[in-house]
Formats: C-alpha cells, structure tokens, sequence
C-alpha cells in the first residue's frame, strides 16, 4: 500500500470524524465537555482490585477517565482499553446494562478518543480486571487515527517531531521517559538527604561563562542589550558560595549554540552543584553515589546494557589520569610541559589533527580525546586535565601545569566533570584574560573576563568541590538507549519539509 493511499486514508478518516463531530453539536451536545470528575485511576483500580477472583463482580462504583485504545465489538458487547496516565484498564459494555443508546453512543467511538465512564468493578471469567460501563460521556474527540498499535510511528523522525503521538502508541518511549524523570526525582531527593538547597539562577547572562561553548545570542529591547542564554550555571552557583551557602545545586536547562547528533541536543539538562570546604576527591564519590541511585530508583539496579557492554553503575568507580590513559591506549607519553612542536609531531604520527595556535594542553587534550576517550567502557573517573583547557579549575597542588579536575567516562562518553574550584581571584583573572585572548582570535567557545565573578571572589570563595552533570546522557546510559533524542520529549529538529 503506497503512502499516498496511506494519506488518502487518514484524510477520510478526519473527515467522518469531523462529520461525528458537527453532528454532535447539531444534537446539541458538546464534544469537548469542560471537566469531568473522576475517583478513580487504573493503577488505583489494579491495586485494589487486581486480586479479585476471576468473573467476580462488585457494587463498587468508579469514575474513570482516558484515552481509547482498542475497540473490539462482540454483538451485543463491546470491550475497551482505556487509558489514563497510571496505566490502562478495560471497559466491558453490554447493551442489556447500558441501554440502545448509550451502547450506540460507545459503538460510535473512534480509538484515541478521550471519555469519563462510570461504572462497577468487575473481574471477566478470563481473569481481566473491567469496569462495566453503565454511562458514558465524550470529553474530546480525537480528529486524527492514532498510528497501528503494533508498529506505531514509522518513521523515527516523526517520533520525535510528534511526541505527543509517540508516546501514545510507544511503550519504550513510556518506559524511557519514566526512566527519565524517576532519575530526577532520585537525584533531587538525594542531595536535599544530603542537606543541598536546591536554586534558581538566570537563563540570560550578559557575560557568557562557565563552560568552553558558543553561545546563543539574544537582545533585551528595554536596556537595548545583547544577553546570552547561559551555557552553563557555574558562576553564579559559586556565587552563591561566597554568599555562605554552603551547598547549593541546580537542575535546568542550558544553551549551547552547536551541532546536533546523537549526542548533542541544542538545549539541554544539567545538573551542578558545589559544596563548600571539600575537593574533586569528595565530588568522585558524590558522583557515584547519585549515580547508583538512580539508576535503582529508575530500573531497580546498577546494572546496565549501553552500546553492547554490560556495565555496572555500582561504586566504586575505577580512577585514571588522562596521562596514564594517553600511554596505555595510544601507546604515548603526553604531559603539557613538553614543547608545542614536540607535541605537533605526536599528533602528526598518531592522525590527530590540530591548529597551529593550540598550546601544550589544548594539544594533548586532543590526543586524548581523538586516540583514547572512546576506549573508556567501564565507568572511570578519568583524572587532571590540562591547565590550559580547564580555566575555572585549580592548579593541581603537586603539578602546576595540571588542574584538579576529572571527568566521568562510561561507554567512551562523558557524563559527568568536576573540580576542585579555583578560588583565588588572581589566578581567575589570569585564566579569564587568556580567555578573552582566545576571544579575540576567533575561538568561539572562549568567553571573555567576567569582572562581577572576579569581585565575588575578592569576597572570598571558600575552598570548595563542583559538579556537572548530562541529566540527558546519564539517562540514555541508565535506559540503554543510543540517542539523545530519545529522552529529549522535544528534541530540535530541522524544519518540518526542509
């Protein structure tokens, strides 16, 4: 069957759908009803209910409300799927109960409608927990047929671009988003045991900061301003630190004006928090204990499949130097106090490339991340990046040329960095004006000198440990899933027919 018959059949079918509502109203009765009140869920009725004996059947009356899913007609029967957003339960209508009318009015049901029932609990002779129907009203038609229960939405893209129906005709799309939000609630329940405040701080910034990344621009007419959507909350978290508050995290969003891929999603959720009085050391462990977390509140265990490998979530996590994972991985000894050209000439012989511009870091950052990152399955803690790509993290104490940050590895992708926050002002100005140099040559992902952050620093900025963490990969390593898409409800795409 071509999709222009395919086409041609979902127009007929809006069109007898339109034709069931006009005559709706022309009986005088509205197809979408301002409320309905229910008492009832199906999750509430399986708990209840659910162990009732097969064919039994109860005095007790419910009012349910959903979507229709599956109509099937037995003369003078008819059994429904309706469901709501706990679960699904069945409908049993029988003429004899229900009336001509009412069971003409449940026949001319169309599956996606939306409708409140009332009716009595009662178990089948096969077993399935039911509600028999005695009256019936439609709350919203539904002008559109729902994709094929099997197969659902054909085309991925479509998926995405039409959640809404997605997540009506896909179960794994359920289960992931589920997934997603239990891993939310799981961290957001932990650090507030852990005695975290939870904050807001602002989306607009006027300076961009605390992450290496292009911004999107935008401009407030009133103070006729150019503002940036934040690409990472960092500075005015550790802000709130100087402040006294000694351990704040947020959950939201960030803007990172970028490619899209399997990967990377425009906008995305973050996790960040900082605690005050403690270093990278503590934030390791803090990390994998959210981690474990999670991930058993979402599936009931640490265990995982991600990309073929069967990992396990469950601290203790291995700790590398990037260093000594450049050596055992690509077979090179890398340190940023070895002179540009010597590095130059590592990454001509191990195909990576590089601009001319880049320092000793920068270059052997590139080594890593082009020879040995994706070679990282297990969950790591790869450790004491570079100081010159790390403008916000303090110097190592036993290597000056180091910082005192790590990233976590699972599955050859980041998921979480962190740090030992620098806090001295005089050095945060340096970084930042290097910074700003960068700036000016045209590295888009370099931002300039933040003058407010250096003032609050000079305020004092206790010792302290910062997080970040993908909300976003961490729950496509939790769900098993390869595509940030799929746990973005919304995820950017280009324009429809582009």
């Amino acid at each position: 069957m071509t999709d222009a018959h395919l086409d041609g059949q979902a127009a007929e079918e809006r069109a007898a759908r339109r034709a069931k509502v006009a005559a709706l109203r022309d009986a005088g009765r509205d197809p979408y009803p301002v409320r309905f009140d229910r008492d009832a869920t199906a999750a509430g009725l399986h708990a209840s209910h659910g162990d009732i004996d097969a064919g039994a059947e109860t005095d007790v009356e419910v009012r349910i409300a959903g979507r229709v899913l599956l109509l099937r007609r037995q003369g003078k029967l008819i059994f429904a799927t309706l469901r709501d957003g706990t679960g699904a339960v069945q409908l049993f209508v029988s003429k004899a109960a229900i009336g001509d009318e009412g069971f003409a009015e449940i026949d001319d049901l169309d599956l996606g409608d939306w409708i409140g029932v009332t009716g009595t609990v009662m178990k089948t002779r096969k077993g399935e927990l039911s509600v028999a129907v005695r009256s019936c009203t439609l709350l919203a038609k539904s002008l559109r047929p729902l994709p094929d229960k099997w197969h659902g939405l054909a085309d991925v893209e479509t998926r995405y671009r039409q959640r809404y129906v997605d997540l009506i005709s896909n179960d794994e799309a359920r289960r992931v988003f589920e997934i997603r939000f239990a891993i939310i609630g799981a961290i957001r329940s932990a650090l507030s045991e852990r005695a975290f405040l939870e904050v807001e701080t602002p989306l607009l910034h006027p300076i961009p900061g605390g992450a290496t990344a292009r911004p999107f621009v935008t401009h407030h007419n009133a103070l006729d301003l150019d503002l940036y959507l934040r690409i990472a909350p960092e500075l005015y978290l550790k802000r709130l630190i100087v402040a006294g508050l000694e351990k704040v995290f947020e959950i939201g969003r960030v803007f990172r004006n970028e490619g899209i891929s399997t990967r990377h999603n425009p906008e995305f959720t973050m996790l960040e928090l900082y605690e005050a009085f403690v270093d990278y050391t503590e934030m390791m462990a803090l990390t994998e204990e959210l981690i474990a977390c999670a991930a058993r509140a979402a599936i009931g265990t640490t265990a995982v499949t991600w990309d073929g490998h069967d990992l396990d979530l469950a601290p203790p996590y291995r700790r590398r130097t990037l260093i000594d994972l450049v050596r055992d991985h690509a077979g090179v000894d890398v340190h940023p106090s070895q002179p540009v050209g010597d590095l130059q000439v590592m990454c001509d012989r191990l195909g990576v490339t590089y601009d001319d511009e880049w320092g000793p870091g920068k270059l052997v950052l590139e080594i890593y991340e082009k020879t040995t990152e994706h070679a990282v399955v297990e969950p790591t803690f790869v450790l004491d990046y570079p100081r010159e790509v790390s403008p916000l993290a303090r110097a190592h104490r036993d290597d000056p040329v180091l910082t005192e940050r790590f990233e976590l590895i699972v599955g050859g992708r980041e998921i979480a960095n962190a740090f030992s926050e620098l806090n001295d002002p005089a050095d945060q100005r340096s970084r930042f004006e290097e910074q700003a140099r960068l700036a000016s040559m045209g590295d888009v992902e370099a931002h300039g000198v933040d003058d407010d952050y250096l003032r609050a620093l000079e305020y004092g900025l206790p010792p302290c440990g910062g997080m970040g963490m993908g909300i976003d990969r961490l729950a496509m390593l939790i769900a098993g899933v390869g595509s940030i898409r799929e746990v973005v409800l919304f995820p950017h795409l280009r324009p429809e027919g582009g």
